[in-house]
């Protein structure tokens, strides 16, 4: 009879005030991605969800973080992938990590670790985990029989299981979540006894109910819980598995890839020495395909070794091509090279930042992401920019003054000082531009950046509103009246456009940067302490209020072509 492991500590409480504590150190995650082939859409979606979050966090100011990712090297399906390809585990990684580094730099991710699992630091990190899973008791050795599923790289139970007939028309069992034929397997694994975390994690999500976000997959995580949790094999016998991380004191076993995969959060912040410094404030990025092992697994695996889980999972959809599911067979796996190549890193990184929803799954296909970035980033937000710096309306290229007399303050029941010229449509726009900042945040904190965007876009709109309801192009420059309330009406759509730059800078980096510099704001100008919007309107003073704008560097976003559909990269 297996030894039940060693008294089981509650997982800890977190309070919103803890996890909101200036200074505090975060480490977040996207995945890492399993290297049996070159990166797609999908694969660039996660890192640009943890990205966009890692950057936010340092216009915020909130404290030191790190942003892991990197690429999963172990498993049988490596194994395979490379004997198919005729090349060895080894170099099929190195070519596969080399593809997922290339397009996550491309496409500017802000990674502070890069893990690869055959690296000797990672292997370190998992031989000590493993150590403390076997002192705290938390393994034993059995025989294990079931369906396997290589392509998930696990066993199944029945219940996840369908009928099905194999290319050659026999009959045969196919996962029902992934369609991957699954086969008999019969083998002697140690086994991790899952069986006994059933409480402390549901005590864990009770008490944290921010953990797994959004709302319906902690949902979905608490009926998991409620049946009975079957042990996990969480070793493979060598003599089938040569590549991966052998069994400490056991050469006869590999370790699982996912226990194996999982540690990768402890490598990127030094387990066992250093962990401590960052443990447990990680918020891990994941693909609702992985949330098992992340909400389930990995806290168990954690708790057993003496570990804290991590402070929050947040998990998002899946994208599907022309309303398919990728998939090699329909030849409609979409490359993120090949897509950053066709519609640049920043519209790509708008575009499915913009268009993706976490709780469901997105529809890419590539006249939509034209539509989309021509729409959003060329014409409304880059147009906005160009007829406000446009030289007939400010020939000086300065950043002109506020005229209070022309746009006083409402104060009262809707009352003014003076007589002004601001409709009641242009104190709407902003009221709604100075609350963006903090909408915004709340958003990122909520993980729904796409209805950040929204409401970003939708402010876009009404400038765009304003200055053609104005139409400063009529007005008389030489005309003193007239000029104030020229002045008045570039400043203020100014003011709005460096709001929606700095705001844009987590979303897209380079675009956001060219449009800020436009507008001569320094980089130390940049951050969300230095967003303050129409501080004249309060009538205090402006910091950009006269100076010189920073050089044209024509249009700030160029418009999208239609080309052919972009193809995932061959190795």
């Amino acid at each position: 009879m297996p030894r039940p492991p060693r008294g089981l500590p509650r997982p800890p409480r977190r309070s919103a005030a803890t996890a909101a504590a200036p200074g505090r150190r975060l480490l977040l995650s996207a995945p890492i991605f399993y290297a049996n082939g070159p990166p797609h859409i999908g694969h660039l979606y996660s890192a640009l969800l943890a990205d966009a979050l890692h950057r936010h966090r340092g216009l915020r100011a909130a404290g030191p973080s790190r942003l892991s990712t990197g690429t999963d090297e172990h498993g049988l399906k490596i194994q395979q992938a490379a004997a198919a390809a005729q090349t060895s585990p080894p170099e099929l990684c190195e070519r596969v990590s080399g593809l997922f580094r290339q397009a996550f730099t491309r496409a500017a991710v802000s990674f502070t670790d890069f893990i690869r699992t055959s690296e000797p630091r990672h292997q370190r990190s998992v031989r000590h985990f493993w150590g403390a899973l076997r002192d705290g008791g938390a393994l034993y050795k059995g025989c294990y029989e079931g369906w396997y599923c290589t392509a998930e790289e696990c066993f199944l139970p029945e219940s996840q299981l369908a009928e099905r007939t194999d290319a050659q028309g026999r009959p045969c069992k196919v996962s029902v979540e992934s369609g991957h034929q699954v086969h008999w397997t019969k083998e002697e694994n140690y086994m991790f006894r899952l069986s006994a975390f059933r409480d402390p994690l549901r005590w864990w999500l009770r008490d944290n109910p921010g953990a797994i976000c959004p709302e319906p997959f902690y949902r979905r995580v608490l009926s998991w819980l409620q049946d009975e949790l079957p042990d996990l094999s969480v070793s493979r016998e060598r003599r089938r598995l040569q590549w991966g991380i052998p069994v400490p004191g056991d050469p006869t076993q590999t370790v699982y890839v996912w226990v194996d995969a999982l540690v990768n959060y402890l490598s990127a912040v030094g387990y066992p020495e250093t962990h401590g410094e960052w443990w447990p404030a990680a918020h891990h990025v994941v693909g609702k395909d992985i949330l098992k092992f992340h909400a389930v697994y990995w806290p168990a695996l954690l708790l057993a070794a003496g570990l804290a889980p991590p402070e929050r999972i947040l998990v998002h959809s899946h994208w599907t091509v022309r309303g398919q599911k990728m998939s090699k067979s329909l030849g409609n796996v979409t490359g993120a090279l090949g897509c950053m190549e066709q519609h640049t890193p920043d519209g790509l990184r708008y575009f499915l930042l913009r268009q993706g929803v976490p709780e469901r799954d997105g529809n890419y296909y590539d006249e939509k992401v034209a539509k989309v970035v021509n729409s959003e980033l060329a014409d409304a937000l880059g147009g906005l920019l160009n007829r406000s710096t446009a030289p007939s309306i400010n020939p000086s290229n300065t950043y002109p003054r506020f005229s209070a007399s022309c746009f006083p303050k409402v104060v009262g029941h809707g009352e003014t000082r003076g007589v002004g010229r601001a409709r009641a449509e242009d104190y709407a726009l902003v009221a709604a531009v100075a609350a963006l900042p903090l909408h915004v945040a709340e958003c990122f904190e909520s993980f729904q950046i796409y209805k950040a965007l929204e409401s970003i876009d939708l402010c876009v709109r009404q400038s765009n509103s304003f200055f053609q309801r104005h139409a400063p192009w009529k007005l008389n420059r030489k005309e003193p009246s007239e000029r104030l309330w020229l002045d008045t009406i570039v400043h203020v759509t100014l003011e709005c456009l460096r709001v929606y730059g700095t705001l844009l800078q987590p979303v897209i980096p380079h675009t956001a940067d060219k449009l800020l510099s436009r507008l001569a704001v320094r980089p130390e100008e940049r951050g969300l302490a230095d967003v303050t919007f129409l501080p004249r309107y309060d009538g205090k003073p402006c910091p950009f209020e006269g100076r010189q704008l920073g050089p044209d560097t024509g249009l700030l976003f160029r418009r999208l072509e239609k080309s052919s559909p972009c193809q995932v990269e061959k190795l």
